[in-house]
């Protein structure tokens, strides 16, 4: 039997973003009550340059064009759902991909591999010293997904993440995508944003402990530096996992999709139709 083309996806304010190979939609329902819903062709710098369809290269472009696409769908959506303002230009989107890398350096990169020199007293081996770096990194990466889980907004949205993942799933097992067959399904995903999230924490410690333990600046440099690697890494296993039914590979990934329960919340019917037009409008058209 030949695979399903992959879809992914991703939650936005009152609505579900699909990306499946030709095209990319966002439902949101709008304040009415009514699903609007904007489709446009999306195509892959990888299809004009090949030699980024190779292995690790892949992961960084993939990464890159996902947050290009997240952030217009969620400027799209928070104008559609009642929020002020207009969508963003593309200039904005720049500047607001610069600006959370780096919040996301400042607070995954510098904050912890700063604060490892305080059990520096106590522990002298470079590689346990980096160890511990990472599981500072781990803390407050866990912190942060906790803490935003608390906003009231955001558990809204991940309604709207678990209504995404129902879908898929639904999808992948070949099913009529209707409310009562969707939510039979898990909210809990492989191929998940959160999951990869983790995956690159757990990576990054691992590369990272054979780096030694030079001064601050240069241990600052070497992680940012080799992030593009480590993104390569992760994608790698999140793509490898996602289609393996291998025991050991759908164990390793368990905490992955543990954590996916505080980042994924039991949807409404109402929110499973609007991801349900979301992935129609991607859908593959079926081959005879």
């Amino acid at each position: 039997m030949t695979a399903k083309p992959t879809v992914g996806g991703q939650a936005v304010i009152e609505g579900v973003m699909m990306r499946g190979p030709e095209y990319v939609a966002t439902a949101v329902r709008e304040p009415s009550g009514k699903i609007s819903v904007k489709t446009e062709k999306v195509s892959s710098i990888t299809q004009r340059y090949p030699i980024l369809k190779k292995p690790m290269l892949r992961g960084v472009v993939a990464l890159g064009e996902s947050l290009i696409l997240g952030l217009k769908s969620l400027s799209y959506s928070a104008k559609l759902a009642g929020e002020e303002g207009e969508e963003l230009t593309d200039r904005e989107i720049l500047m607001t991909m610069v600006f959370s890398l780096g919040l996301a350096i400042v607070l995954f990169v510098i904050i912890p591999t700063a604060a490892a020199k305080y059990i520096h007293s106590s522990i002298t081996d470079p590689m346990w010293l980096n160890l511990a770096e990472g599981g500072l990194r781990m803390l407050i990466f866990l912190a942060y997904i906790y803490g935003i889980s608390r906003l009231k907004d955001i558990q809204r949205v991940f309604q709207y993440h678990g209504a995404e993942h129902k879908t898929i799933h639904a999808y992948e097992a070949g099913e009529e995508l209707t409310v009562e067959n969707v939510q039979k399904h898990s909210t809990l995903h492989p191929r998940c944003g959160t999951a990869f999230l983790l995956i690159v924490m757990i990576v990054s410690i691992i590369m990272f402990a054979f780096l030694g333990w030079p001064d601050l600046w240069l241990r600052i440099l070497s992680r940012v530096i080799l992030l593009p690697v480590v993104a390569g890494v992760s994608y790698e296993i999140i793509k490898f996992a996602g289609h393996s039914s291998n025991t050991f590979i759908r164990l390793a990934i368990l905490p992955g999709l543990w954590l996916q329960k505080i980042t994924t919340n039991q949807p409404d019917d109402e929110q499973v139709e609007v991801a349900i037009q979301a992935l129609e409008a991607v859908k593959p058209a079926p081959v005879n």
